[in-house]
């Protein structure tokens, strides 16, 4: 029957869900869990797909804001004779005004929503992406990229968030990790891109390349419903409501059954799953006894992935120019093999994910990565061709983690404080990316580059010891992994 709810053989009107939340009495949250239980039961239309998309777009575009510098600095360097201390630093400056944006639009995402947050990060990435491409110096530069990197930082999390509360709990893994494969996608292009676009063109076209674009996405950004999750804890249930009927009447028009939630997604402890309006942020939650473990786990787990995979994407474009003396164009190429290598284990993680759990893939993506690093260290880095297999192998396999991060993280959260803890966390990637470059320069600098893959290797060791602690959340609804 059309208007009827099927799983595993039974079936329920759709008034059933109000039905049930009428039965709960005169508790204030019965209208929020209504809310929720139909956000659990709808199956993916079109309304997810164009929030996906557009969200999607926009993540590609941060992407290629923050790997851009990478394929800049091969012609960078001989042009402004910049000498590798002040590779690392212009690399760093990046990453640090992404520390401050991640912290900066979280708490803005709190108080404001996820889209308006989301638009302010992407349109400050765009402005101050169109001022690299005037930069004349290395100091020019280095401040346009601190301030295009708040607004990278920005977005990431914010989006995460975002993404996390549209998913149902049984496919929100295959559901968010399809969607974030665009930042790895974003990666492997800018390599491609700017293989053709840099020798053509020169450097500042890379810029503009991103930066215009990202400008009209904002325009599309603005105008995404709000996260219902969002609007439920703040008390905004006749906004949330709106937007609920919008997603049903999409999968109304797509002749799609509405779901029953499955009985496994209910909470162990008995009655029903809700989200308690205005609650409010408070950013030093994430460190109370209830959070602390989880807190710290996911904080060590962002900075040893991070730590190594982002030392090693961006420095490998000028090592394969300035130690091994490759071509230009060759070493652009090359440096892009990381990025394929990336989607590919994403890819491989997104189908996988929700079958063997994320603490399974994370600790096994750590030990991979960490025992081609330190294969690489015992053979030695006198040859390119075996930098570039191990290399790239250890990036490949430790970025489908990276992205795997942005599941997790929000998952583990509340609502009321789902996208500055996520923010808080990403932080820890932006301080230990920031660190790994700038280390990895100094260590070039006094030629010890074989030392290099030892320190990443150990770096991936302590990754997979804090693996150990992770919290499964495969399944589950947030509401009840935060509870």
């Amino acid at each position: 029957m059309k208007g009827e709810m099927i799983v595993g053989g039974l079936s329920a009107s759709a008034a059933d869900v109000t039905a049930d939340a009428a039965r709960m009495g005169p508790d204030p949250t019965s209208k929020e869990a209504e809310l929720l239980g139909r956000l659990e039961r709808l199956p993916f239309t079109r309304w997810h797909a164009k929030a996906r998309v557009v969200m999607g777009t926009a993540t590609f575009f941060d992407a290629f804001a923050a790997l851009s510098l990478a394929y800049a600095l091969p012609v960078l360097i001989g042009l402004w004779h910049l000498k590798a201390s002040q590779v690392g630093l212009l690399i760093a400056a990046g990453y640090v005004g992404q520390l401050i944006g991640a912290i900066s639009f979280g708490a803005i995402a709190e108080r404001k929503g996820r889209v308006r947050s989301a638009t302010g990060a992407i349109a400050l990435m765009a402005v101050m992406g169109v001022g690299c491409v005037f930069a004349n110096s290395f100091w020019v530069l280095l401040a346009f990229r601190f301030f295009q990197g708040i607004g990278v930082g920005g977005e990431v999390p914010v989006a995460a968030a975002y993404i996390n509360e549209l998913s149902q709990a049984q496919r929100r893994g295959k559901f968010f990790m399809l969607y974030e494969m665009i930042f790895p996608i974003g990666l492997m292009l800018t390599g491609q891109i700017a293989v053709w676009l840099v020798p053509a063109l020169g450097w500042h076209a890379l810029f503009m390349f991103g930066a215009l674009p990202t400008l009209v996405i904002a325009f599309f950004v603005v105008r995404l419903p709000e996260s219902p999750r969002w609007l439920i804890n703040k008390g905004r249930l006749a906004e949330a409501e709106r937007i609920v009927e919008q997603a049903e009447a999409s999968a109304k028009r797509a002749g799609k059954v509405l779901e029953v939630v499955p009985a496994s997604t209910q909470p162990t402890r008995g009655g029903p799953v809700t989200l308690r309006a205005n609650q409010k942020t408070r950013a030093a939650e994430v460190l109370s006894r209830t959070f602390r473990n989880r807190t710290l786990i996911v904080w060590s787990l962002w900075a040893t992935s991070y730590f190594v995979a982002n030392g090693l994407n961006n420095w490998l474009p000028s090592l394969y120019r300035t130690v091994f003396h490759m071509p230009l164009v060759d070493a652009l190429r090359t440096a892009s093999l990381t990025n394929v290598l990336q989607v590919i284990a994403t890819l491989v993680c997104a189908f996988a994910v929700d079958r063997i759990g994320r603490k399974s893939w994370t600790i096994g993506s750590f030990l991979v990565a960490g025992a081609a690093l330190a294969a690489l260290w015992f053979t030695g880095s006198t040859s390119v061709w075996v930098v570039v297999v191990m290399g790239s192998a250890a990036y490949g396999v430790i970025g489908s983690t990276n992205t795997l991060l942005y599941l997790y993280t929000p998952e583990i959260y509340p609502t009321r404080m789902r996208a500055i803890a996520t923010a808080l966390a990403t932080s820890w990637l932006r301080a230990a990316s920031a660190a790994g470059p700038a280390l990895l320069g100094i260590i070039v600098e006094s030629g010890g580059l074989n030392t290099v893959f030892i320190v990443f290797a150990f770096v991936c060791a302590v990754g997979a010891v804090a693996g150990l602690g992770m919290i499964e959340t495969r399944g589950k609804r947030l509401e009840q992994i935060a509870s």
